[in-house]
This record gives structure tokens, sequence and C-alpha cells, in this order.
């Protein structure tokens, strides 16, 4: 019998799981639409591609029906602004989840709660593009930054502010204090 042939984006989960079947690919990060939105690439930089696989399995459980897991790794690198110097900043993303699939939504839900492992409801056809481009953008950093920024960052000039020389600095906050006490009788 000759193998299934699996479209990863309309991948029938299941179907993949008993035939314990792996899928690899490669996608342009062009065709990651929300994924490339967030991307401030040099212009000389190329667009760069996102290299995936998934694995998918049924596990036995003692008592049960086989639970049906799909492990998803993927490895790719976006540009974005440091946070530091708003210089470009490449930086390398991985991925590598275990997802559990189950019967209906109020099961997914109700386990996702309660497992460290993600839960999703099992459909007849999941876009794994789409699994893919999100599992990337929980991995990006909150704030991405240099470790040590290319170029010396910005220093603040006060033009435009009188000079304050010493004596005219801000006085110390507990100062009005230090006078009541002296002028308190004792």
């Amino acid at each position: 019998m000759k193998p299934r042939v699996h479209d990863p984006r309309r991948l029938d989960v299941a179907a993949l799981a008993a035939e314990g079947g792996t899928l690899q690919g490669r996608w342009p990060a062009d065709e990651l639409s929300r994924l490339n939105e967030l991307q401030i690439r040099p212009a000389d930089a190329p667009a760069g591609e996102v290299e995936w696989s998934a694995q998918a399995s049924l596990e036995p459980v003692r008592g049960g029906e086989p639970q049906t897991w799909l492990r998803l790794r993927a490895h790719g690198a976006v540009w974005m602004a440091c946070q530091r110097c708003l210089q470009p900043l490449a930086l390398p993303l991985d991925v590598d989840r275990r997802i559990r699939f189950v019967r209906d939504e109020s099961l997914a839900e109700a386990l996702d709660a309660e497992l460290e492992d993600d839960v999703l409801a099992l459909t007849r056809s999941l876009n794994l593009q789409e699994l893919v481009e999100d599992e990337l953008l929980l991995a990006l950093p909150l704030v991405p930054r240099h470790e040590r920024c290319p170029h010396p960052l910005p220093v603040s000039t006060d033009e435009g502010l009188p000079d304050v020389g010493p004596e005219e600095a801000a006085p110390h906050p507990f100062a009005a204090l230090q006078g009541l006490k002296r002028r308190t009788p004792s």
C-alpha cells in the first residue's frame, strides 16, 4: 500500500498519528505574514526561511484510548529592532513543543488548564503553517536587544537649558525638615 501524502496546510493529525508519520519542510519567512509584519529587516538582508518538522504519534494509555500527540519543531530567524539602540537585530528562534490533541474544544480547554503541555481540539484539517507561526510568535522575546550594541548609544544633551551649577542644584528633599528641627526647642 502506498503511503498517504499529507498536506501541511490541511493536515489530518489523527491520520498522521495512526501512521506514526513525520512531515518536514521549509517555508520562506515571507509566507508567514504575521511574523513578517513584525520584522525590521535591513535592505541587504535576505528574507530567510523557517525550517520545521512535525512528528505525530499515538501513545498508549493504561485502561483507555491512546492519546494523539504532535511534536512540533521549528527553527528560523527574524529581524527586530533592538530596544536599546533601535538598530536591526537578527534573532534566532527555536521551537520544540509537544501538543496533545483531544476530541473536542471543551475537553481541550479543561485539560489545558491542568497540563503543562499544550492541548488542542482534534480537527480534520489543521493548518500546520499557522500553528508553526503561532509558536514562533510566542517564542519572540518581550524586549529584543543586542548583548552589546554595535553602535554607541545616543547621549542626550540638555541644549537650550541653562547651565545649573552645584550651588543652584535642587535642594535635598529633607532639607526643609532639617530646618524645622533646628527651630524647635528641645
